[in-house]
């Protein structure tokens, strides 16, 4: 009978090795990848005259790189046209010349940043940039307004005509800034169609005119965004092994019916052994709050013992990993981590007396060695 025994303890932790190896799951993540954007649109330059007469066309062309799902960084080259105007009494004047603008931008995903990251048909951002604007062309300023504003005003020729004091002529490079917002939707993992807008500032000569003050002008854009190799990434967590799982009782019987009940996952308290804790780990995706399927079975595992115990009660201790956010985020992240876990405790019968919440944020991290890990709910129950 010994031997017996020896034999199907033997068979049983194969078994349970077995079927650890095989109890995983697996989510997807973001990764960082490169991207490209051809964009076409409209250019409003700030003047007095009429909206209409100070459109002109516009586009950009951008490639960059998304480190996060909040952050990217990309180079653009924005240009075409721009258009000036004066409204004087002897007539109204209007001049156009070209120019192109290399910037360096910062796009901040909004929803990424508020929400999570998650898959999304509409995503929501900011940009900032800093560059060169490079004027040429500005032919007409030089060879038609400005002789004929002379002419009608009878000022002689060479004069400093008003208006027109910040004349230039050949290439002029000026240092520019912008800031706007974008609206993209995620046709396909590797495709955005989007619309942005951006204002962008310049010193007062850009249009020739002397106003005392930065010259502006507004650029609305549409076009597509591809984004280049993988941009997300599997991740594959392994759930609690069979060791988890615990024998009730063992009878010197033939081997096929030496097992005579398994209870589900606690043992019973008995005079000679004392109740064990169970402990449940969940895990969230990056800035999420939300409970997969997969680890429902774990709040419904809780759940259960509570139930079975009367006078047991949680601990339900969150989260949030180090390599995101800031300090006041990531608190604020385990806060939602704990709530949900303790309402998804209460629907499934546990009384709210008996739960406790903890939200740690990224002042401890129970996986050091693993950042994604530590986007967690660890549940004791005991």
């Amino acid at each position: 009978m010994n031997f017996k025994k020896i034999l199907f303890s033997m068979l049983l932790a194969a078994g349970c090795l077995s079927a650890s190896a095989q109890e995983t799951e697996t989510y997807e993540t973001f990764n960082h990848h490169w991207f490209l954007q051809a964009q076409g649109g409209a250019q409003y330059t700030l003047g007095e005259v009429k909206f209409g007469k100070l459109i002109s066309p516009n586009a950009q062309i951008a490639a960059g790189y998304q480190f996060t799902p909040v952050w990217g960084l990309r180079l653009a080259v924005n240009g075409w046209q721009s258009k000036a105007g004066s409204n004087l009494s002897t007539g109204k004047y209007y001049w156009k010349w070209n120019f192109i603008t290399p910037t360096i931008d910062v796009n901040c995903d909004l929803t990424n940043w508020i929400g999570g990251y998650k898959k999304r048909l509409v995503g929501v951002g900011l940009i900032a940039g800093l560059g060169a604007n490079i004027g040429f062309n500005n032919d007409e300023a030089m060879n038609t307004v400005h002789p004929q504003m002379q002419a009608d005003h009878g000022f002689p020729a060479g004069s400093d005509v008003a208006y027109l004091r910040l004349l230039w002529d050949g290439t002029v490079a000026r240092f520019t800034g912008r800031v706007g917002a974008y609206l993209d939707f995620h046709v396909h993992p590797r495709v955005d169609v989007g619309i942005e807008v951006t204002a962008n500032t310049l010193k007062d000569s850009y249009n020739s005119k002397k106003a005392g003050n930065s010259d502006w002008y507004v650029n609305a854009l549409a076009g597509l965004r591809i984004n280049l190799g993988k941009v997300t990434k599997t991740v594959t967590k392994e759930k609690p092994d069979c060791g988890e799982r615990i024998v009730e009782k063992i009878v010197e019987k033939p081997v096929e019916k030496i097992v005579e009940k398994i209870v589900y996952r606690e043992p019973e308290k008995t005079a000679s052994r004392a109740r064990e804790q169970i402990r449940r780990e969940i895990f969230f995706p990056i800035r999420g709050s939300q409970i997969t399927d997969d680890d429902m079975q774990k709040i419904n595992d809780i759940a259960a013992y509570i139930q079975k115990y009367p006078d047991a009660k949680v601990t339900v201790t969150a989260y949030a990993d180090k390599g995101t956010g800031n300090a006041k985020l990531n608190k604020m992240y385990s806060q939602r981590r704990a709530d949900v876990t303790r309402q998804m405790l209460l629907k499934k019968g546990v009384p709210a007396s008996r739960i406790t919440t903890i939200a740690k944020g990224d002042t401890e991290q129970p996986y050091p060695e693993d950042n994604d890990k530590n986007r967690v709910s660890i549940c004791i129950a005991e």
